[in-house]
């Protein structure tokens, strides 16, 4: 299934690339991780849009399996599963279950589901090759053109405001789904994320940068979209799932500051004060 055209849309000041299939058409974007897929892609003609970040493999048939497996199941929005979380093992599933950001669950229809937490399911023991999501990992899905600029992703560049804008790719697939679409998730695309982000050699600032975004950005996220503003028992239930994340984030940031290491401490408490003044900030 051949595209009809390949857009790359690429931030202002950079370089074009050098590999090109010779019929690409490139448009220059200002940077940002949200602020470069919340456009309104008058260039599109088609009524759907393959979205692809730059390190994704696609064989020959990915493309038509992603789109077969929409159309057999009614799904509006499909993504290749390149999450790795149900293999995730000891201690980093361990922590990543009591902070609340990646949990294990089980269940023969869903494969991801967004937590009062503000961080998600995942799915521990996936057999079927097609599930539903409530979030999606981002480097590659399908969708019409017209249903993703029903979103209005532009609303969320406050993302784009930290260093990293994680959790981005939830955020728009979980306003795809309050939005009414069918998120599916295709298990044996063959298409496989290389993920050159992680390649790049990590450093302590880079891995506390990521830090203060993920704690700033999930609690702005379970503002717009987690917390209930109608019913007592729910907001009251969300509310003690919001405070669990916070404190466990600084639980783990206070051991590693027993061990030396403050700067995970100031980081996150600097990270909860910025979410909160950007909430109170919105709510004026």
């Amino acid at each position: 299934m051949p595209p009809d055209e390949i857009l790359v849309y690429i931030a202002e000041g950079y370089p074009l690339p050098k590999e090109t299939c010779g019929n690409e058409k490139y448009i220059y974007v200002k940077k940002g991780m949200v602020a470069q897929r919340a456009l309104r892609y008058d260039e599109v003609k088609t009524n759907w849009i393959l979205f692809l970040d730059d390190d994704v493999y696609l064989p020959p048939d990915g493309v038509e399996h992603l789109f077969n497996q929409l159309s057999e199941n009614g799904a509006d929005v499909i993504s290749p599963n390149t999450f790795s979380n149900f293999e995730m093992k000891g201690k980093v599933r361990l922590l990543n279950r009591l902070v609340g950001k990646l949990m294990p669950f089980r269940s023969d229809n869903w494969l991801y589901k967004v937590a009062r937490t503000g961080g998600s399911f995942y799915n521990v023991n996936p057999t079927k090759d097609f599930y539903w999501s409530e979030t999606n990992a981002g480097p590659c899905f399908l969708c019409k053109k017209e249903d993703f600029l029903n979103i209005h992703f532009e609303d969320e560049l406050w993302l784009d405001d930290a260093p990293y804008a994680l959790p981005e790719d939830q955020v728009m697939f979980y306003k795809m789904h309050l939005n009414g679409l069918k998120v599916g998730t295709s298990m044996n695309s063959g298409i496989v994320h290389l993920d050159a982000g992680s390649a790049v050699q990590t450093s302590p600032d880079r891995e506390i940068r990521m830090l203060y975004s993920e704690v700033r950005n999930q609690i702005i996220f379970w503002h717009r979209y987690i917390k209930p503003h109608n019913k007592f028992l729910k907001c009251l239930r969300s509310r003690i799932c919001i405070e669990h994340y916070k404190n466990m984030r600084r639980l783990l940031a206070f051991k590693n500051g027993i061990s030396g290491d403050r700067s995970q401490w100031e980081v996150v408490n600097k990270a909860i004060k910025d979410a909160n003044t950007y909430i109170k900030g919105c709510a004026r």
